[in-house]
């Protein structure tokens, strides 16, 4: 069901409105990388924190000269203040060579991500995340990297809504258009490294995730079956990337497991 793009705009705006201020802080800072996730989150951001919002954009020698333009592009176009901090010398001082693209890959995001927080200390911000919903079922991103944050406003949206929302949020067409990609090194696709569209992929964790749907069913459905092994696959494996570190049971209150209180439980 087609959902309702303005209220969803106005909802999460006070949503990270919310979510911050409780936390008696009054500032944001994202990570903008010229992809269409973590341009919605910096339009809803400036509308709910207008210059009290910082992006920062961190390319490094393997960025595609786009990203950083399409980045430049958005915040112009919604006046949103920005940083540019490369990482390049930080990959350099750590590999000696880059031939391990996951691992370059995931250390970059991580190093992003430590950015952000370090900012964050300094300007007295929170950090919103830039995952939707497709790439945290999946596992599809980096943990402690692009996948931490203090609060999240896209992470009950799929992929596939994702473009969506940015045609009515309407954000720059070279940022719509372009496929999707984690742009961790050239030519690097999210697509081709899944093995289908994020249409299908998100048709199918609808029905399996949303609705309950038992894949006995999904598969008399017609979906590709080599589809479906992949996804749940990644579900599962993926799981300990939802969750905070386990800790070993040894007291009656063991912390994440009896000892559950509210995230903004005040005194």
């Amino acid at each position: 069901m087609e959902k309702n793009w303005i209220l969803v705009e106005k909802y999460l705006i006070n949503f990270l409105q919310n979510e911050v201020y409780k936390t008696s802080l009054k500032k944001a800072v994202i990570g903008l990388s010229g992809g269409i996730d973590s341009a919605i989150v910096a339009v809803l951001a400036k509308k709910a924190f207008n210059e009290n919002l910082l992006a920062v954009m961190m390319p490094s020698q393997f960025s595609s000269e786009s990203s950083i333009n399409d980045a430049k592009e958005l915040a112009d176009k919604f006046s949103i203040k920005y940083e540019i901090i490369s990482i390049e010398n930080i990959l350099e001082s750590y590999f000696e060579n880059y031939e391990d693209k996951l691992r370059v890959g995931n250390f970059s995001a991580r190093a992003r991500m430590n950015i952000l927080y370090d900012i964050s200390a300094k300007e007295e911000a929170l950090v919103i995340g830039t995952s939707n919903k497709s790439e945290l079922l999946l596992g599809y991103g980096t943990a402690f990297g692009d996948l931490a944050s203090a609060i999240n406003p896209i992470g009950d949206l799929y992929k596939s809504e994702i473009f969506d929302f940015a045609k009515y949020l309407n954000l720059p067409d070279s940022i719509i258009n372009k496929p999707p990609s984690a742009d961790l090194y050239e030519g690097q696709s999210d697509e081709s490294e899944l093995g289908f569209s994020y249409n299908d992929i998100d048709r199918f964790l609808k029905l399996y995730i949303d609705d309950r749907v038992k894949i006995e069913t999904i598969k008399k459905i017609g979906f590709d079956e080599n589809l479906i092994d992949m996804a749940v696959k990644k579900i599962y494996q993926n799981q300990f990337k939802r969750k905070p570190p386990i800790i070993a049971k040894l007291t009656d209150r063991t912390i994440n497991q009896d000892f559950l209180y509210p995230r903004d439980i005040k005194l």
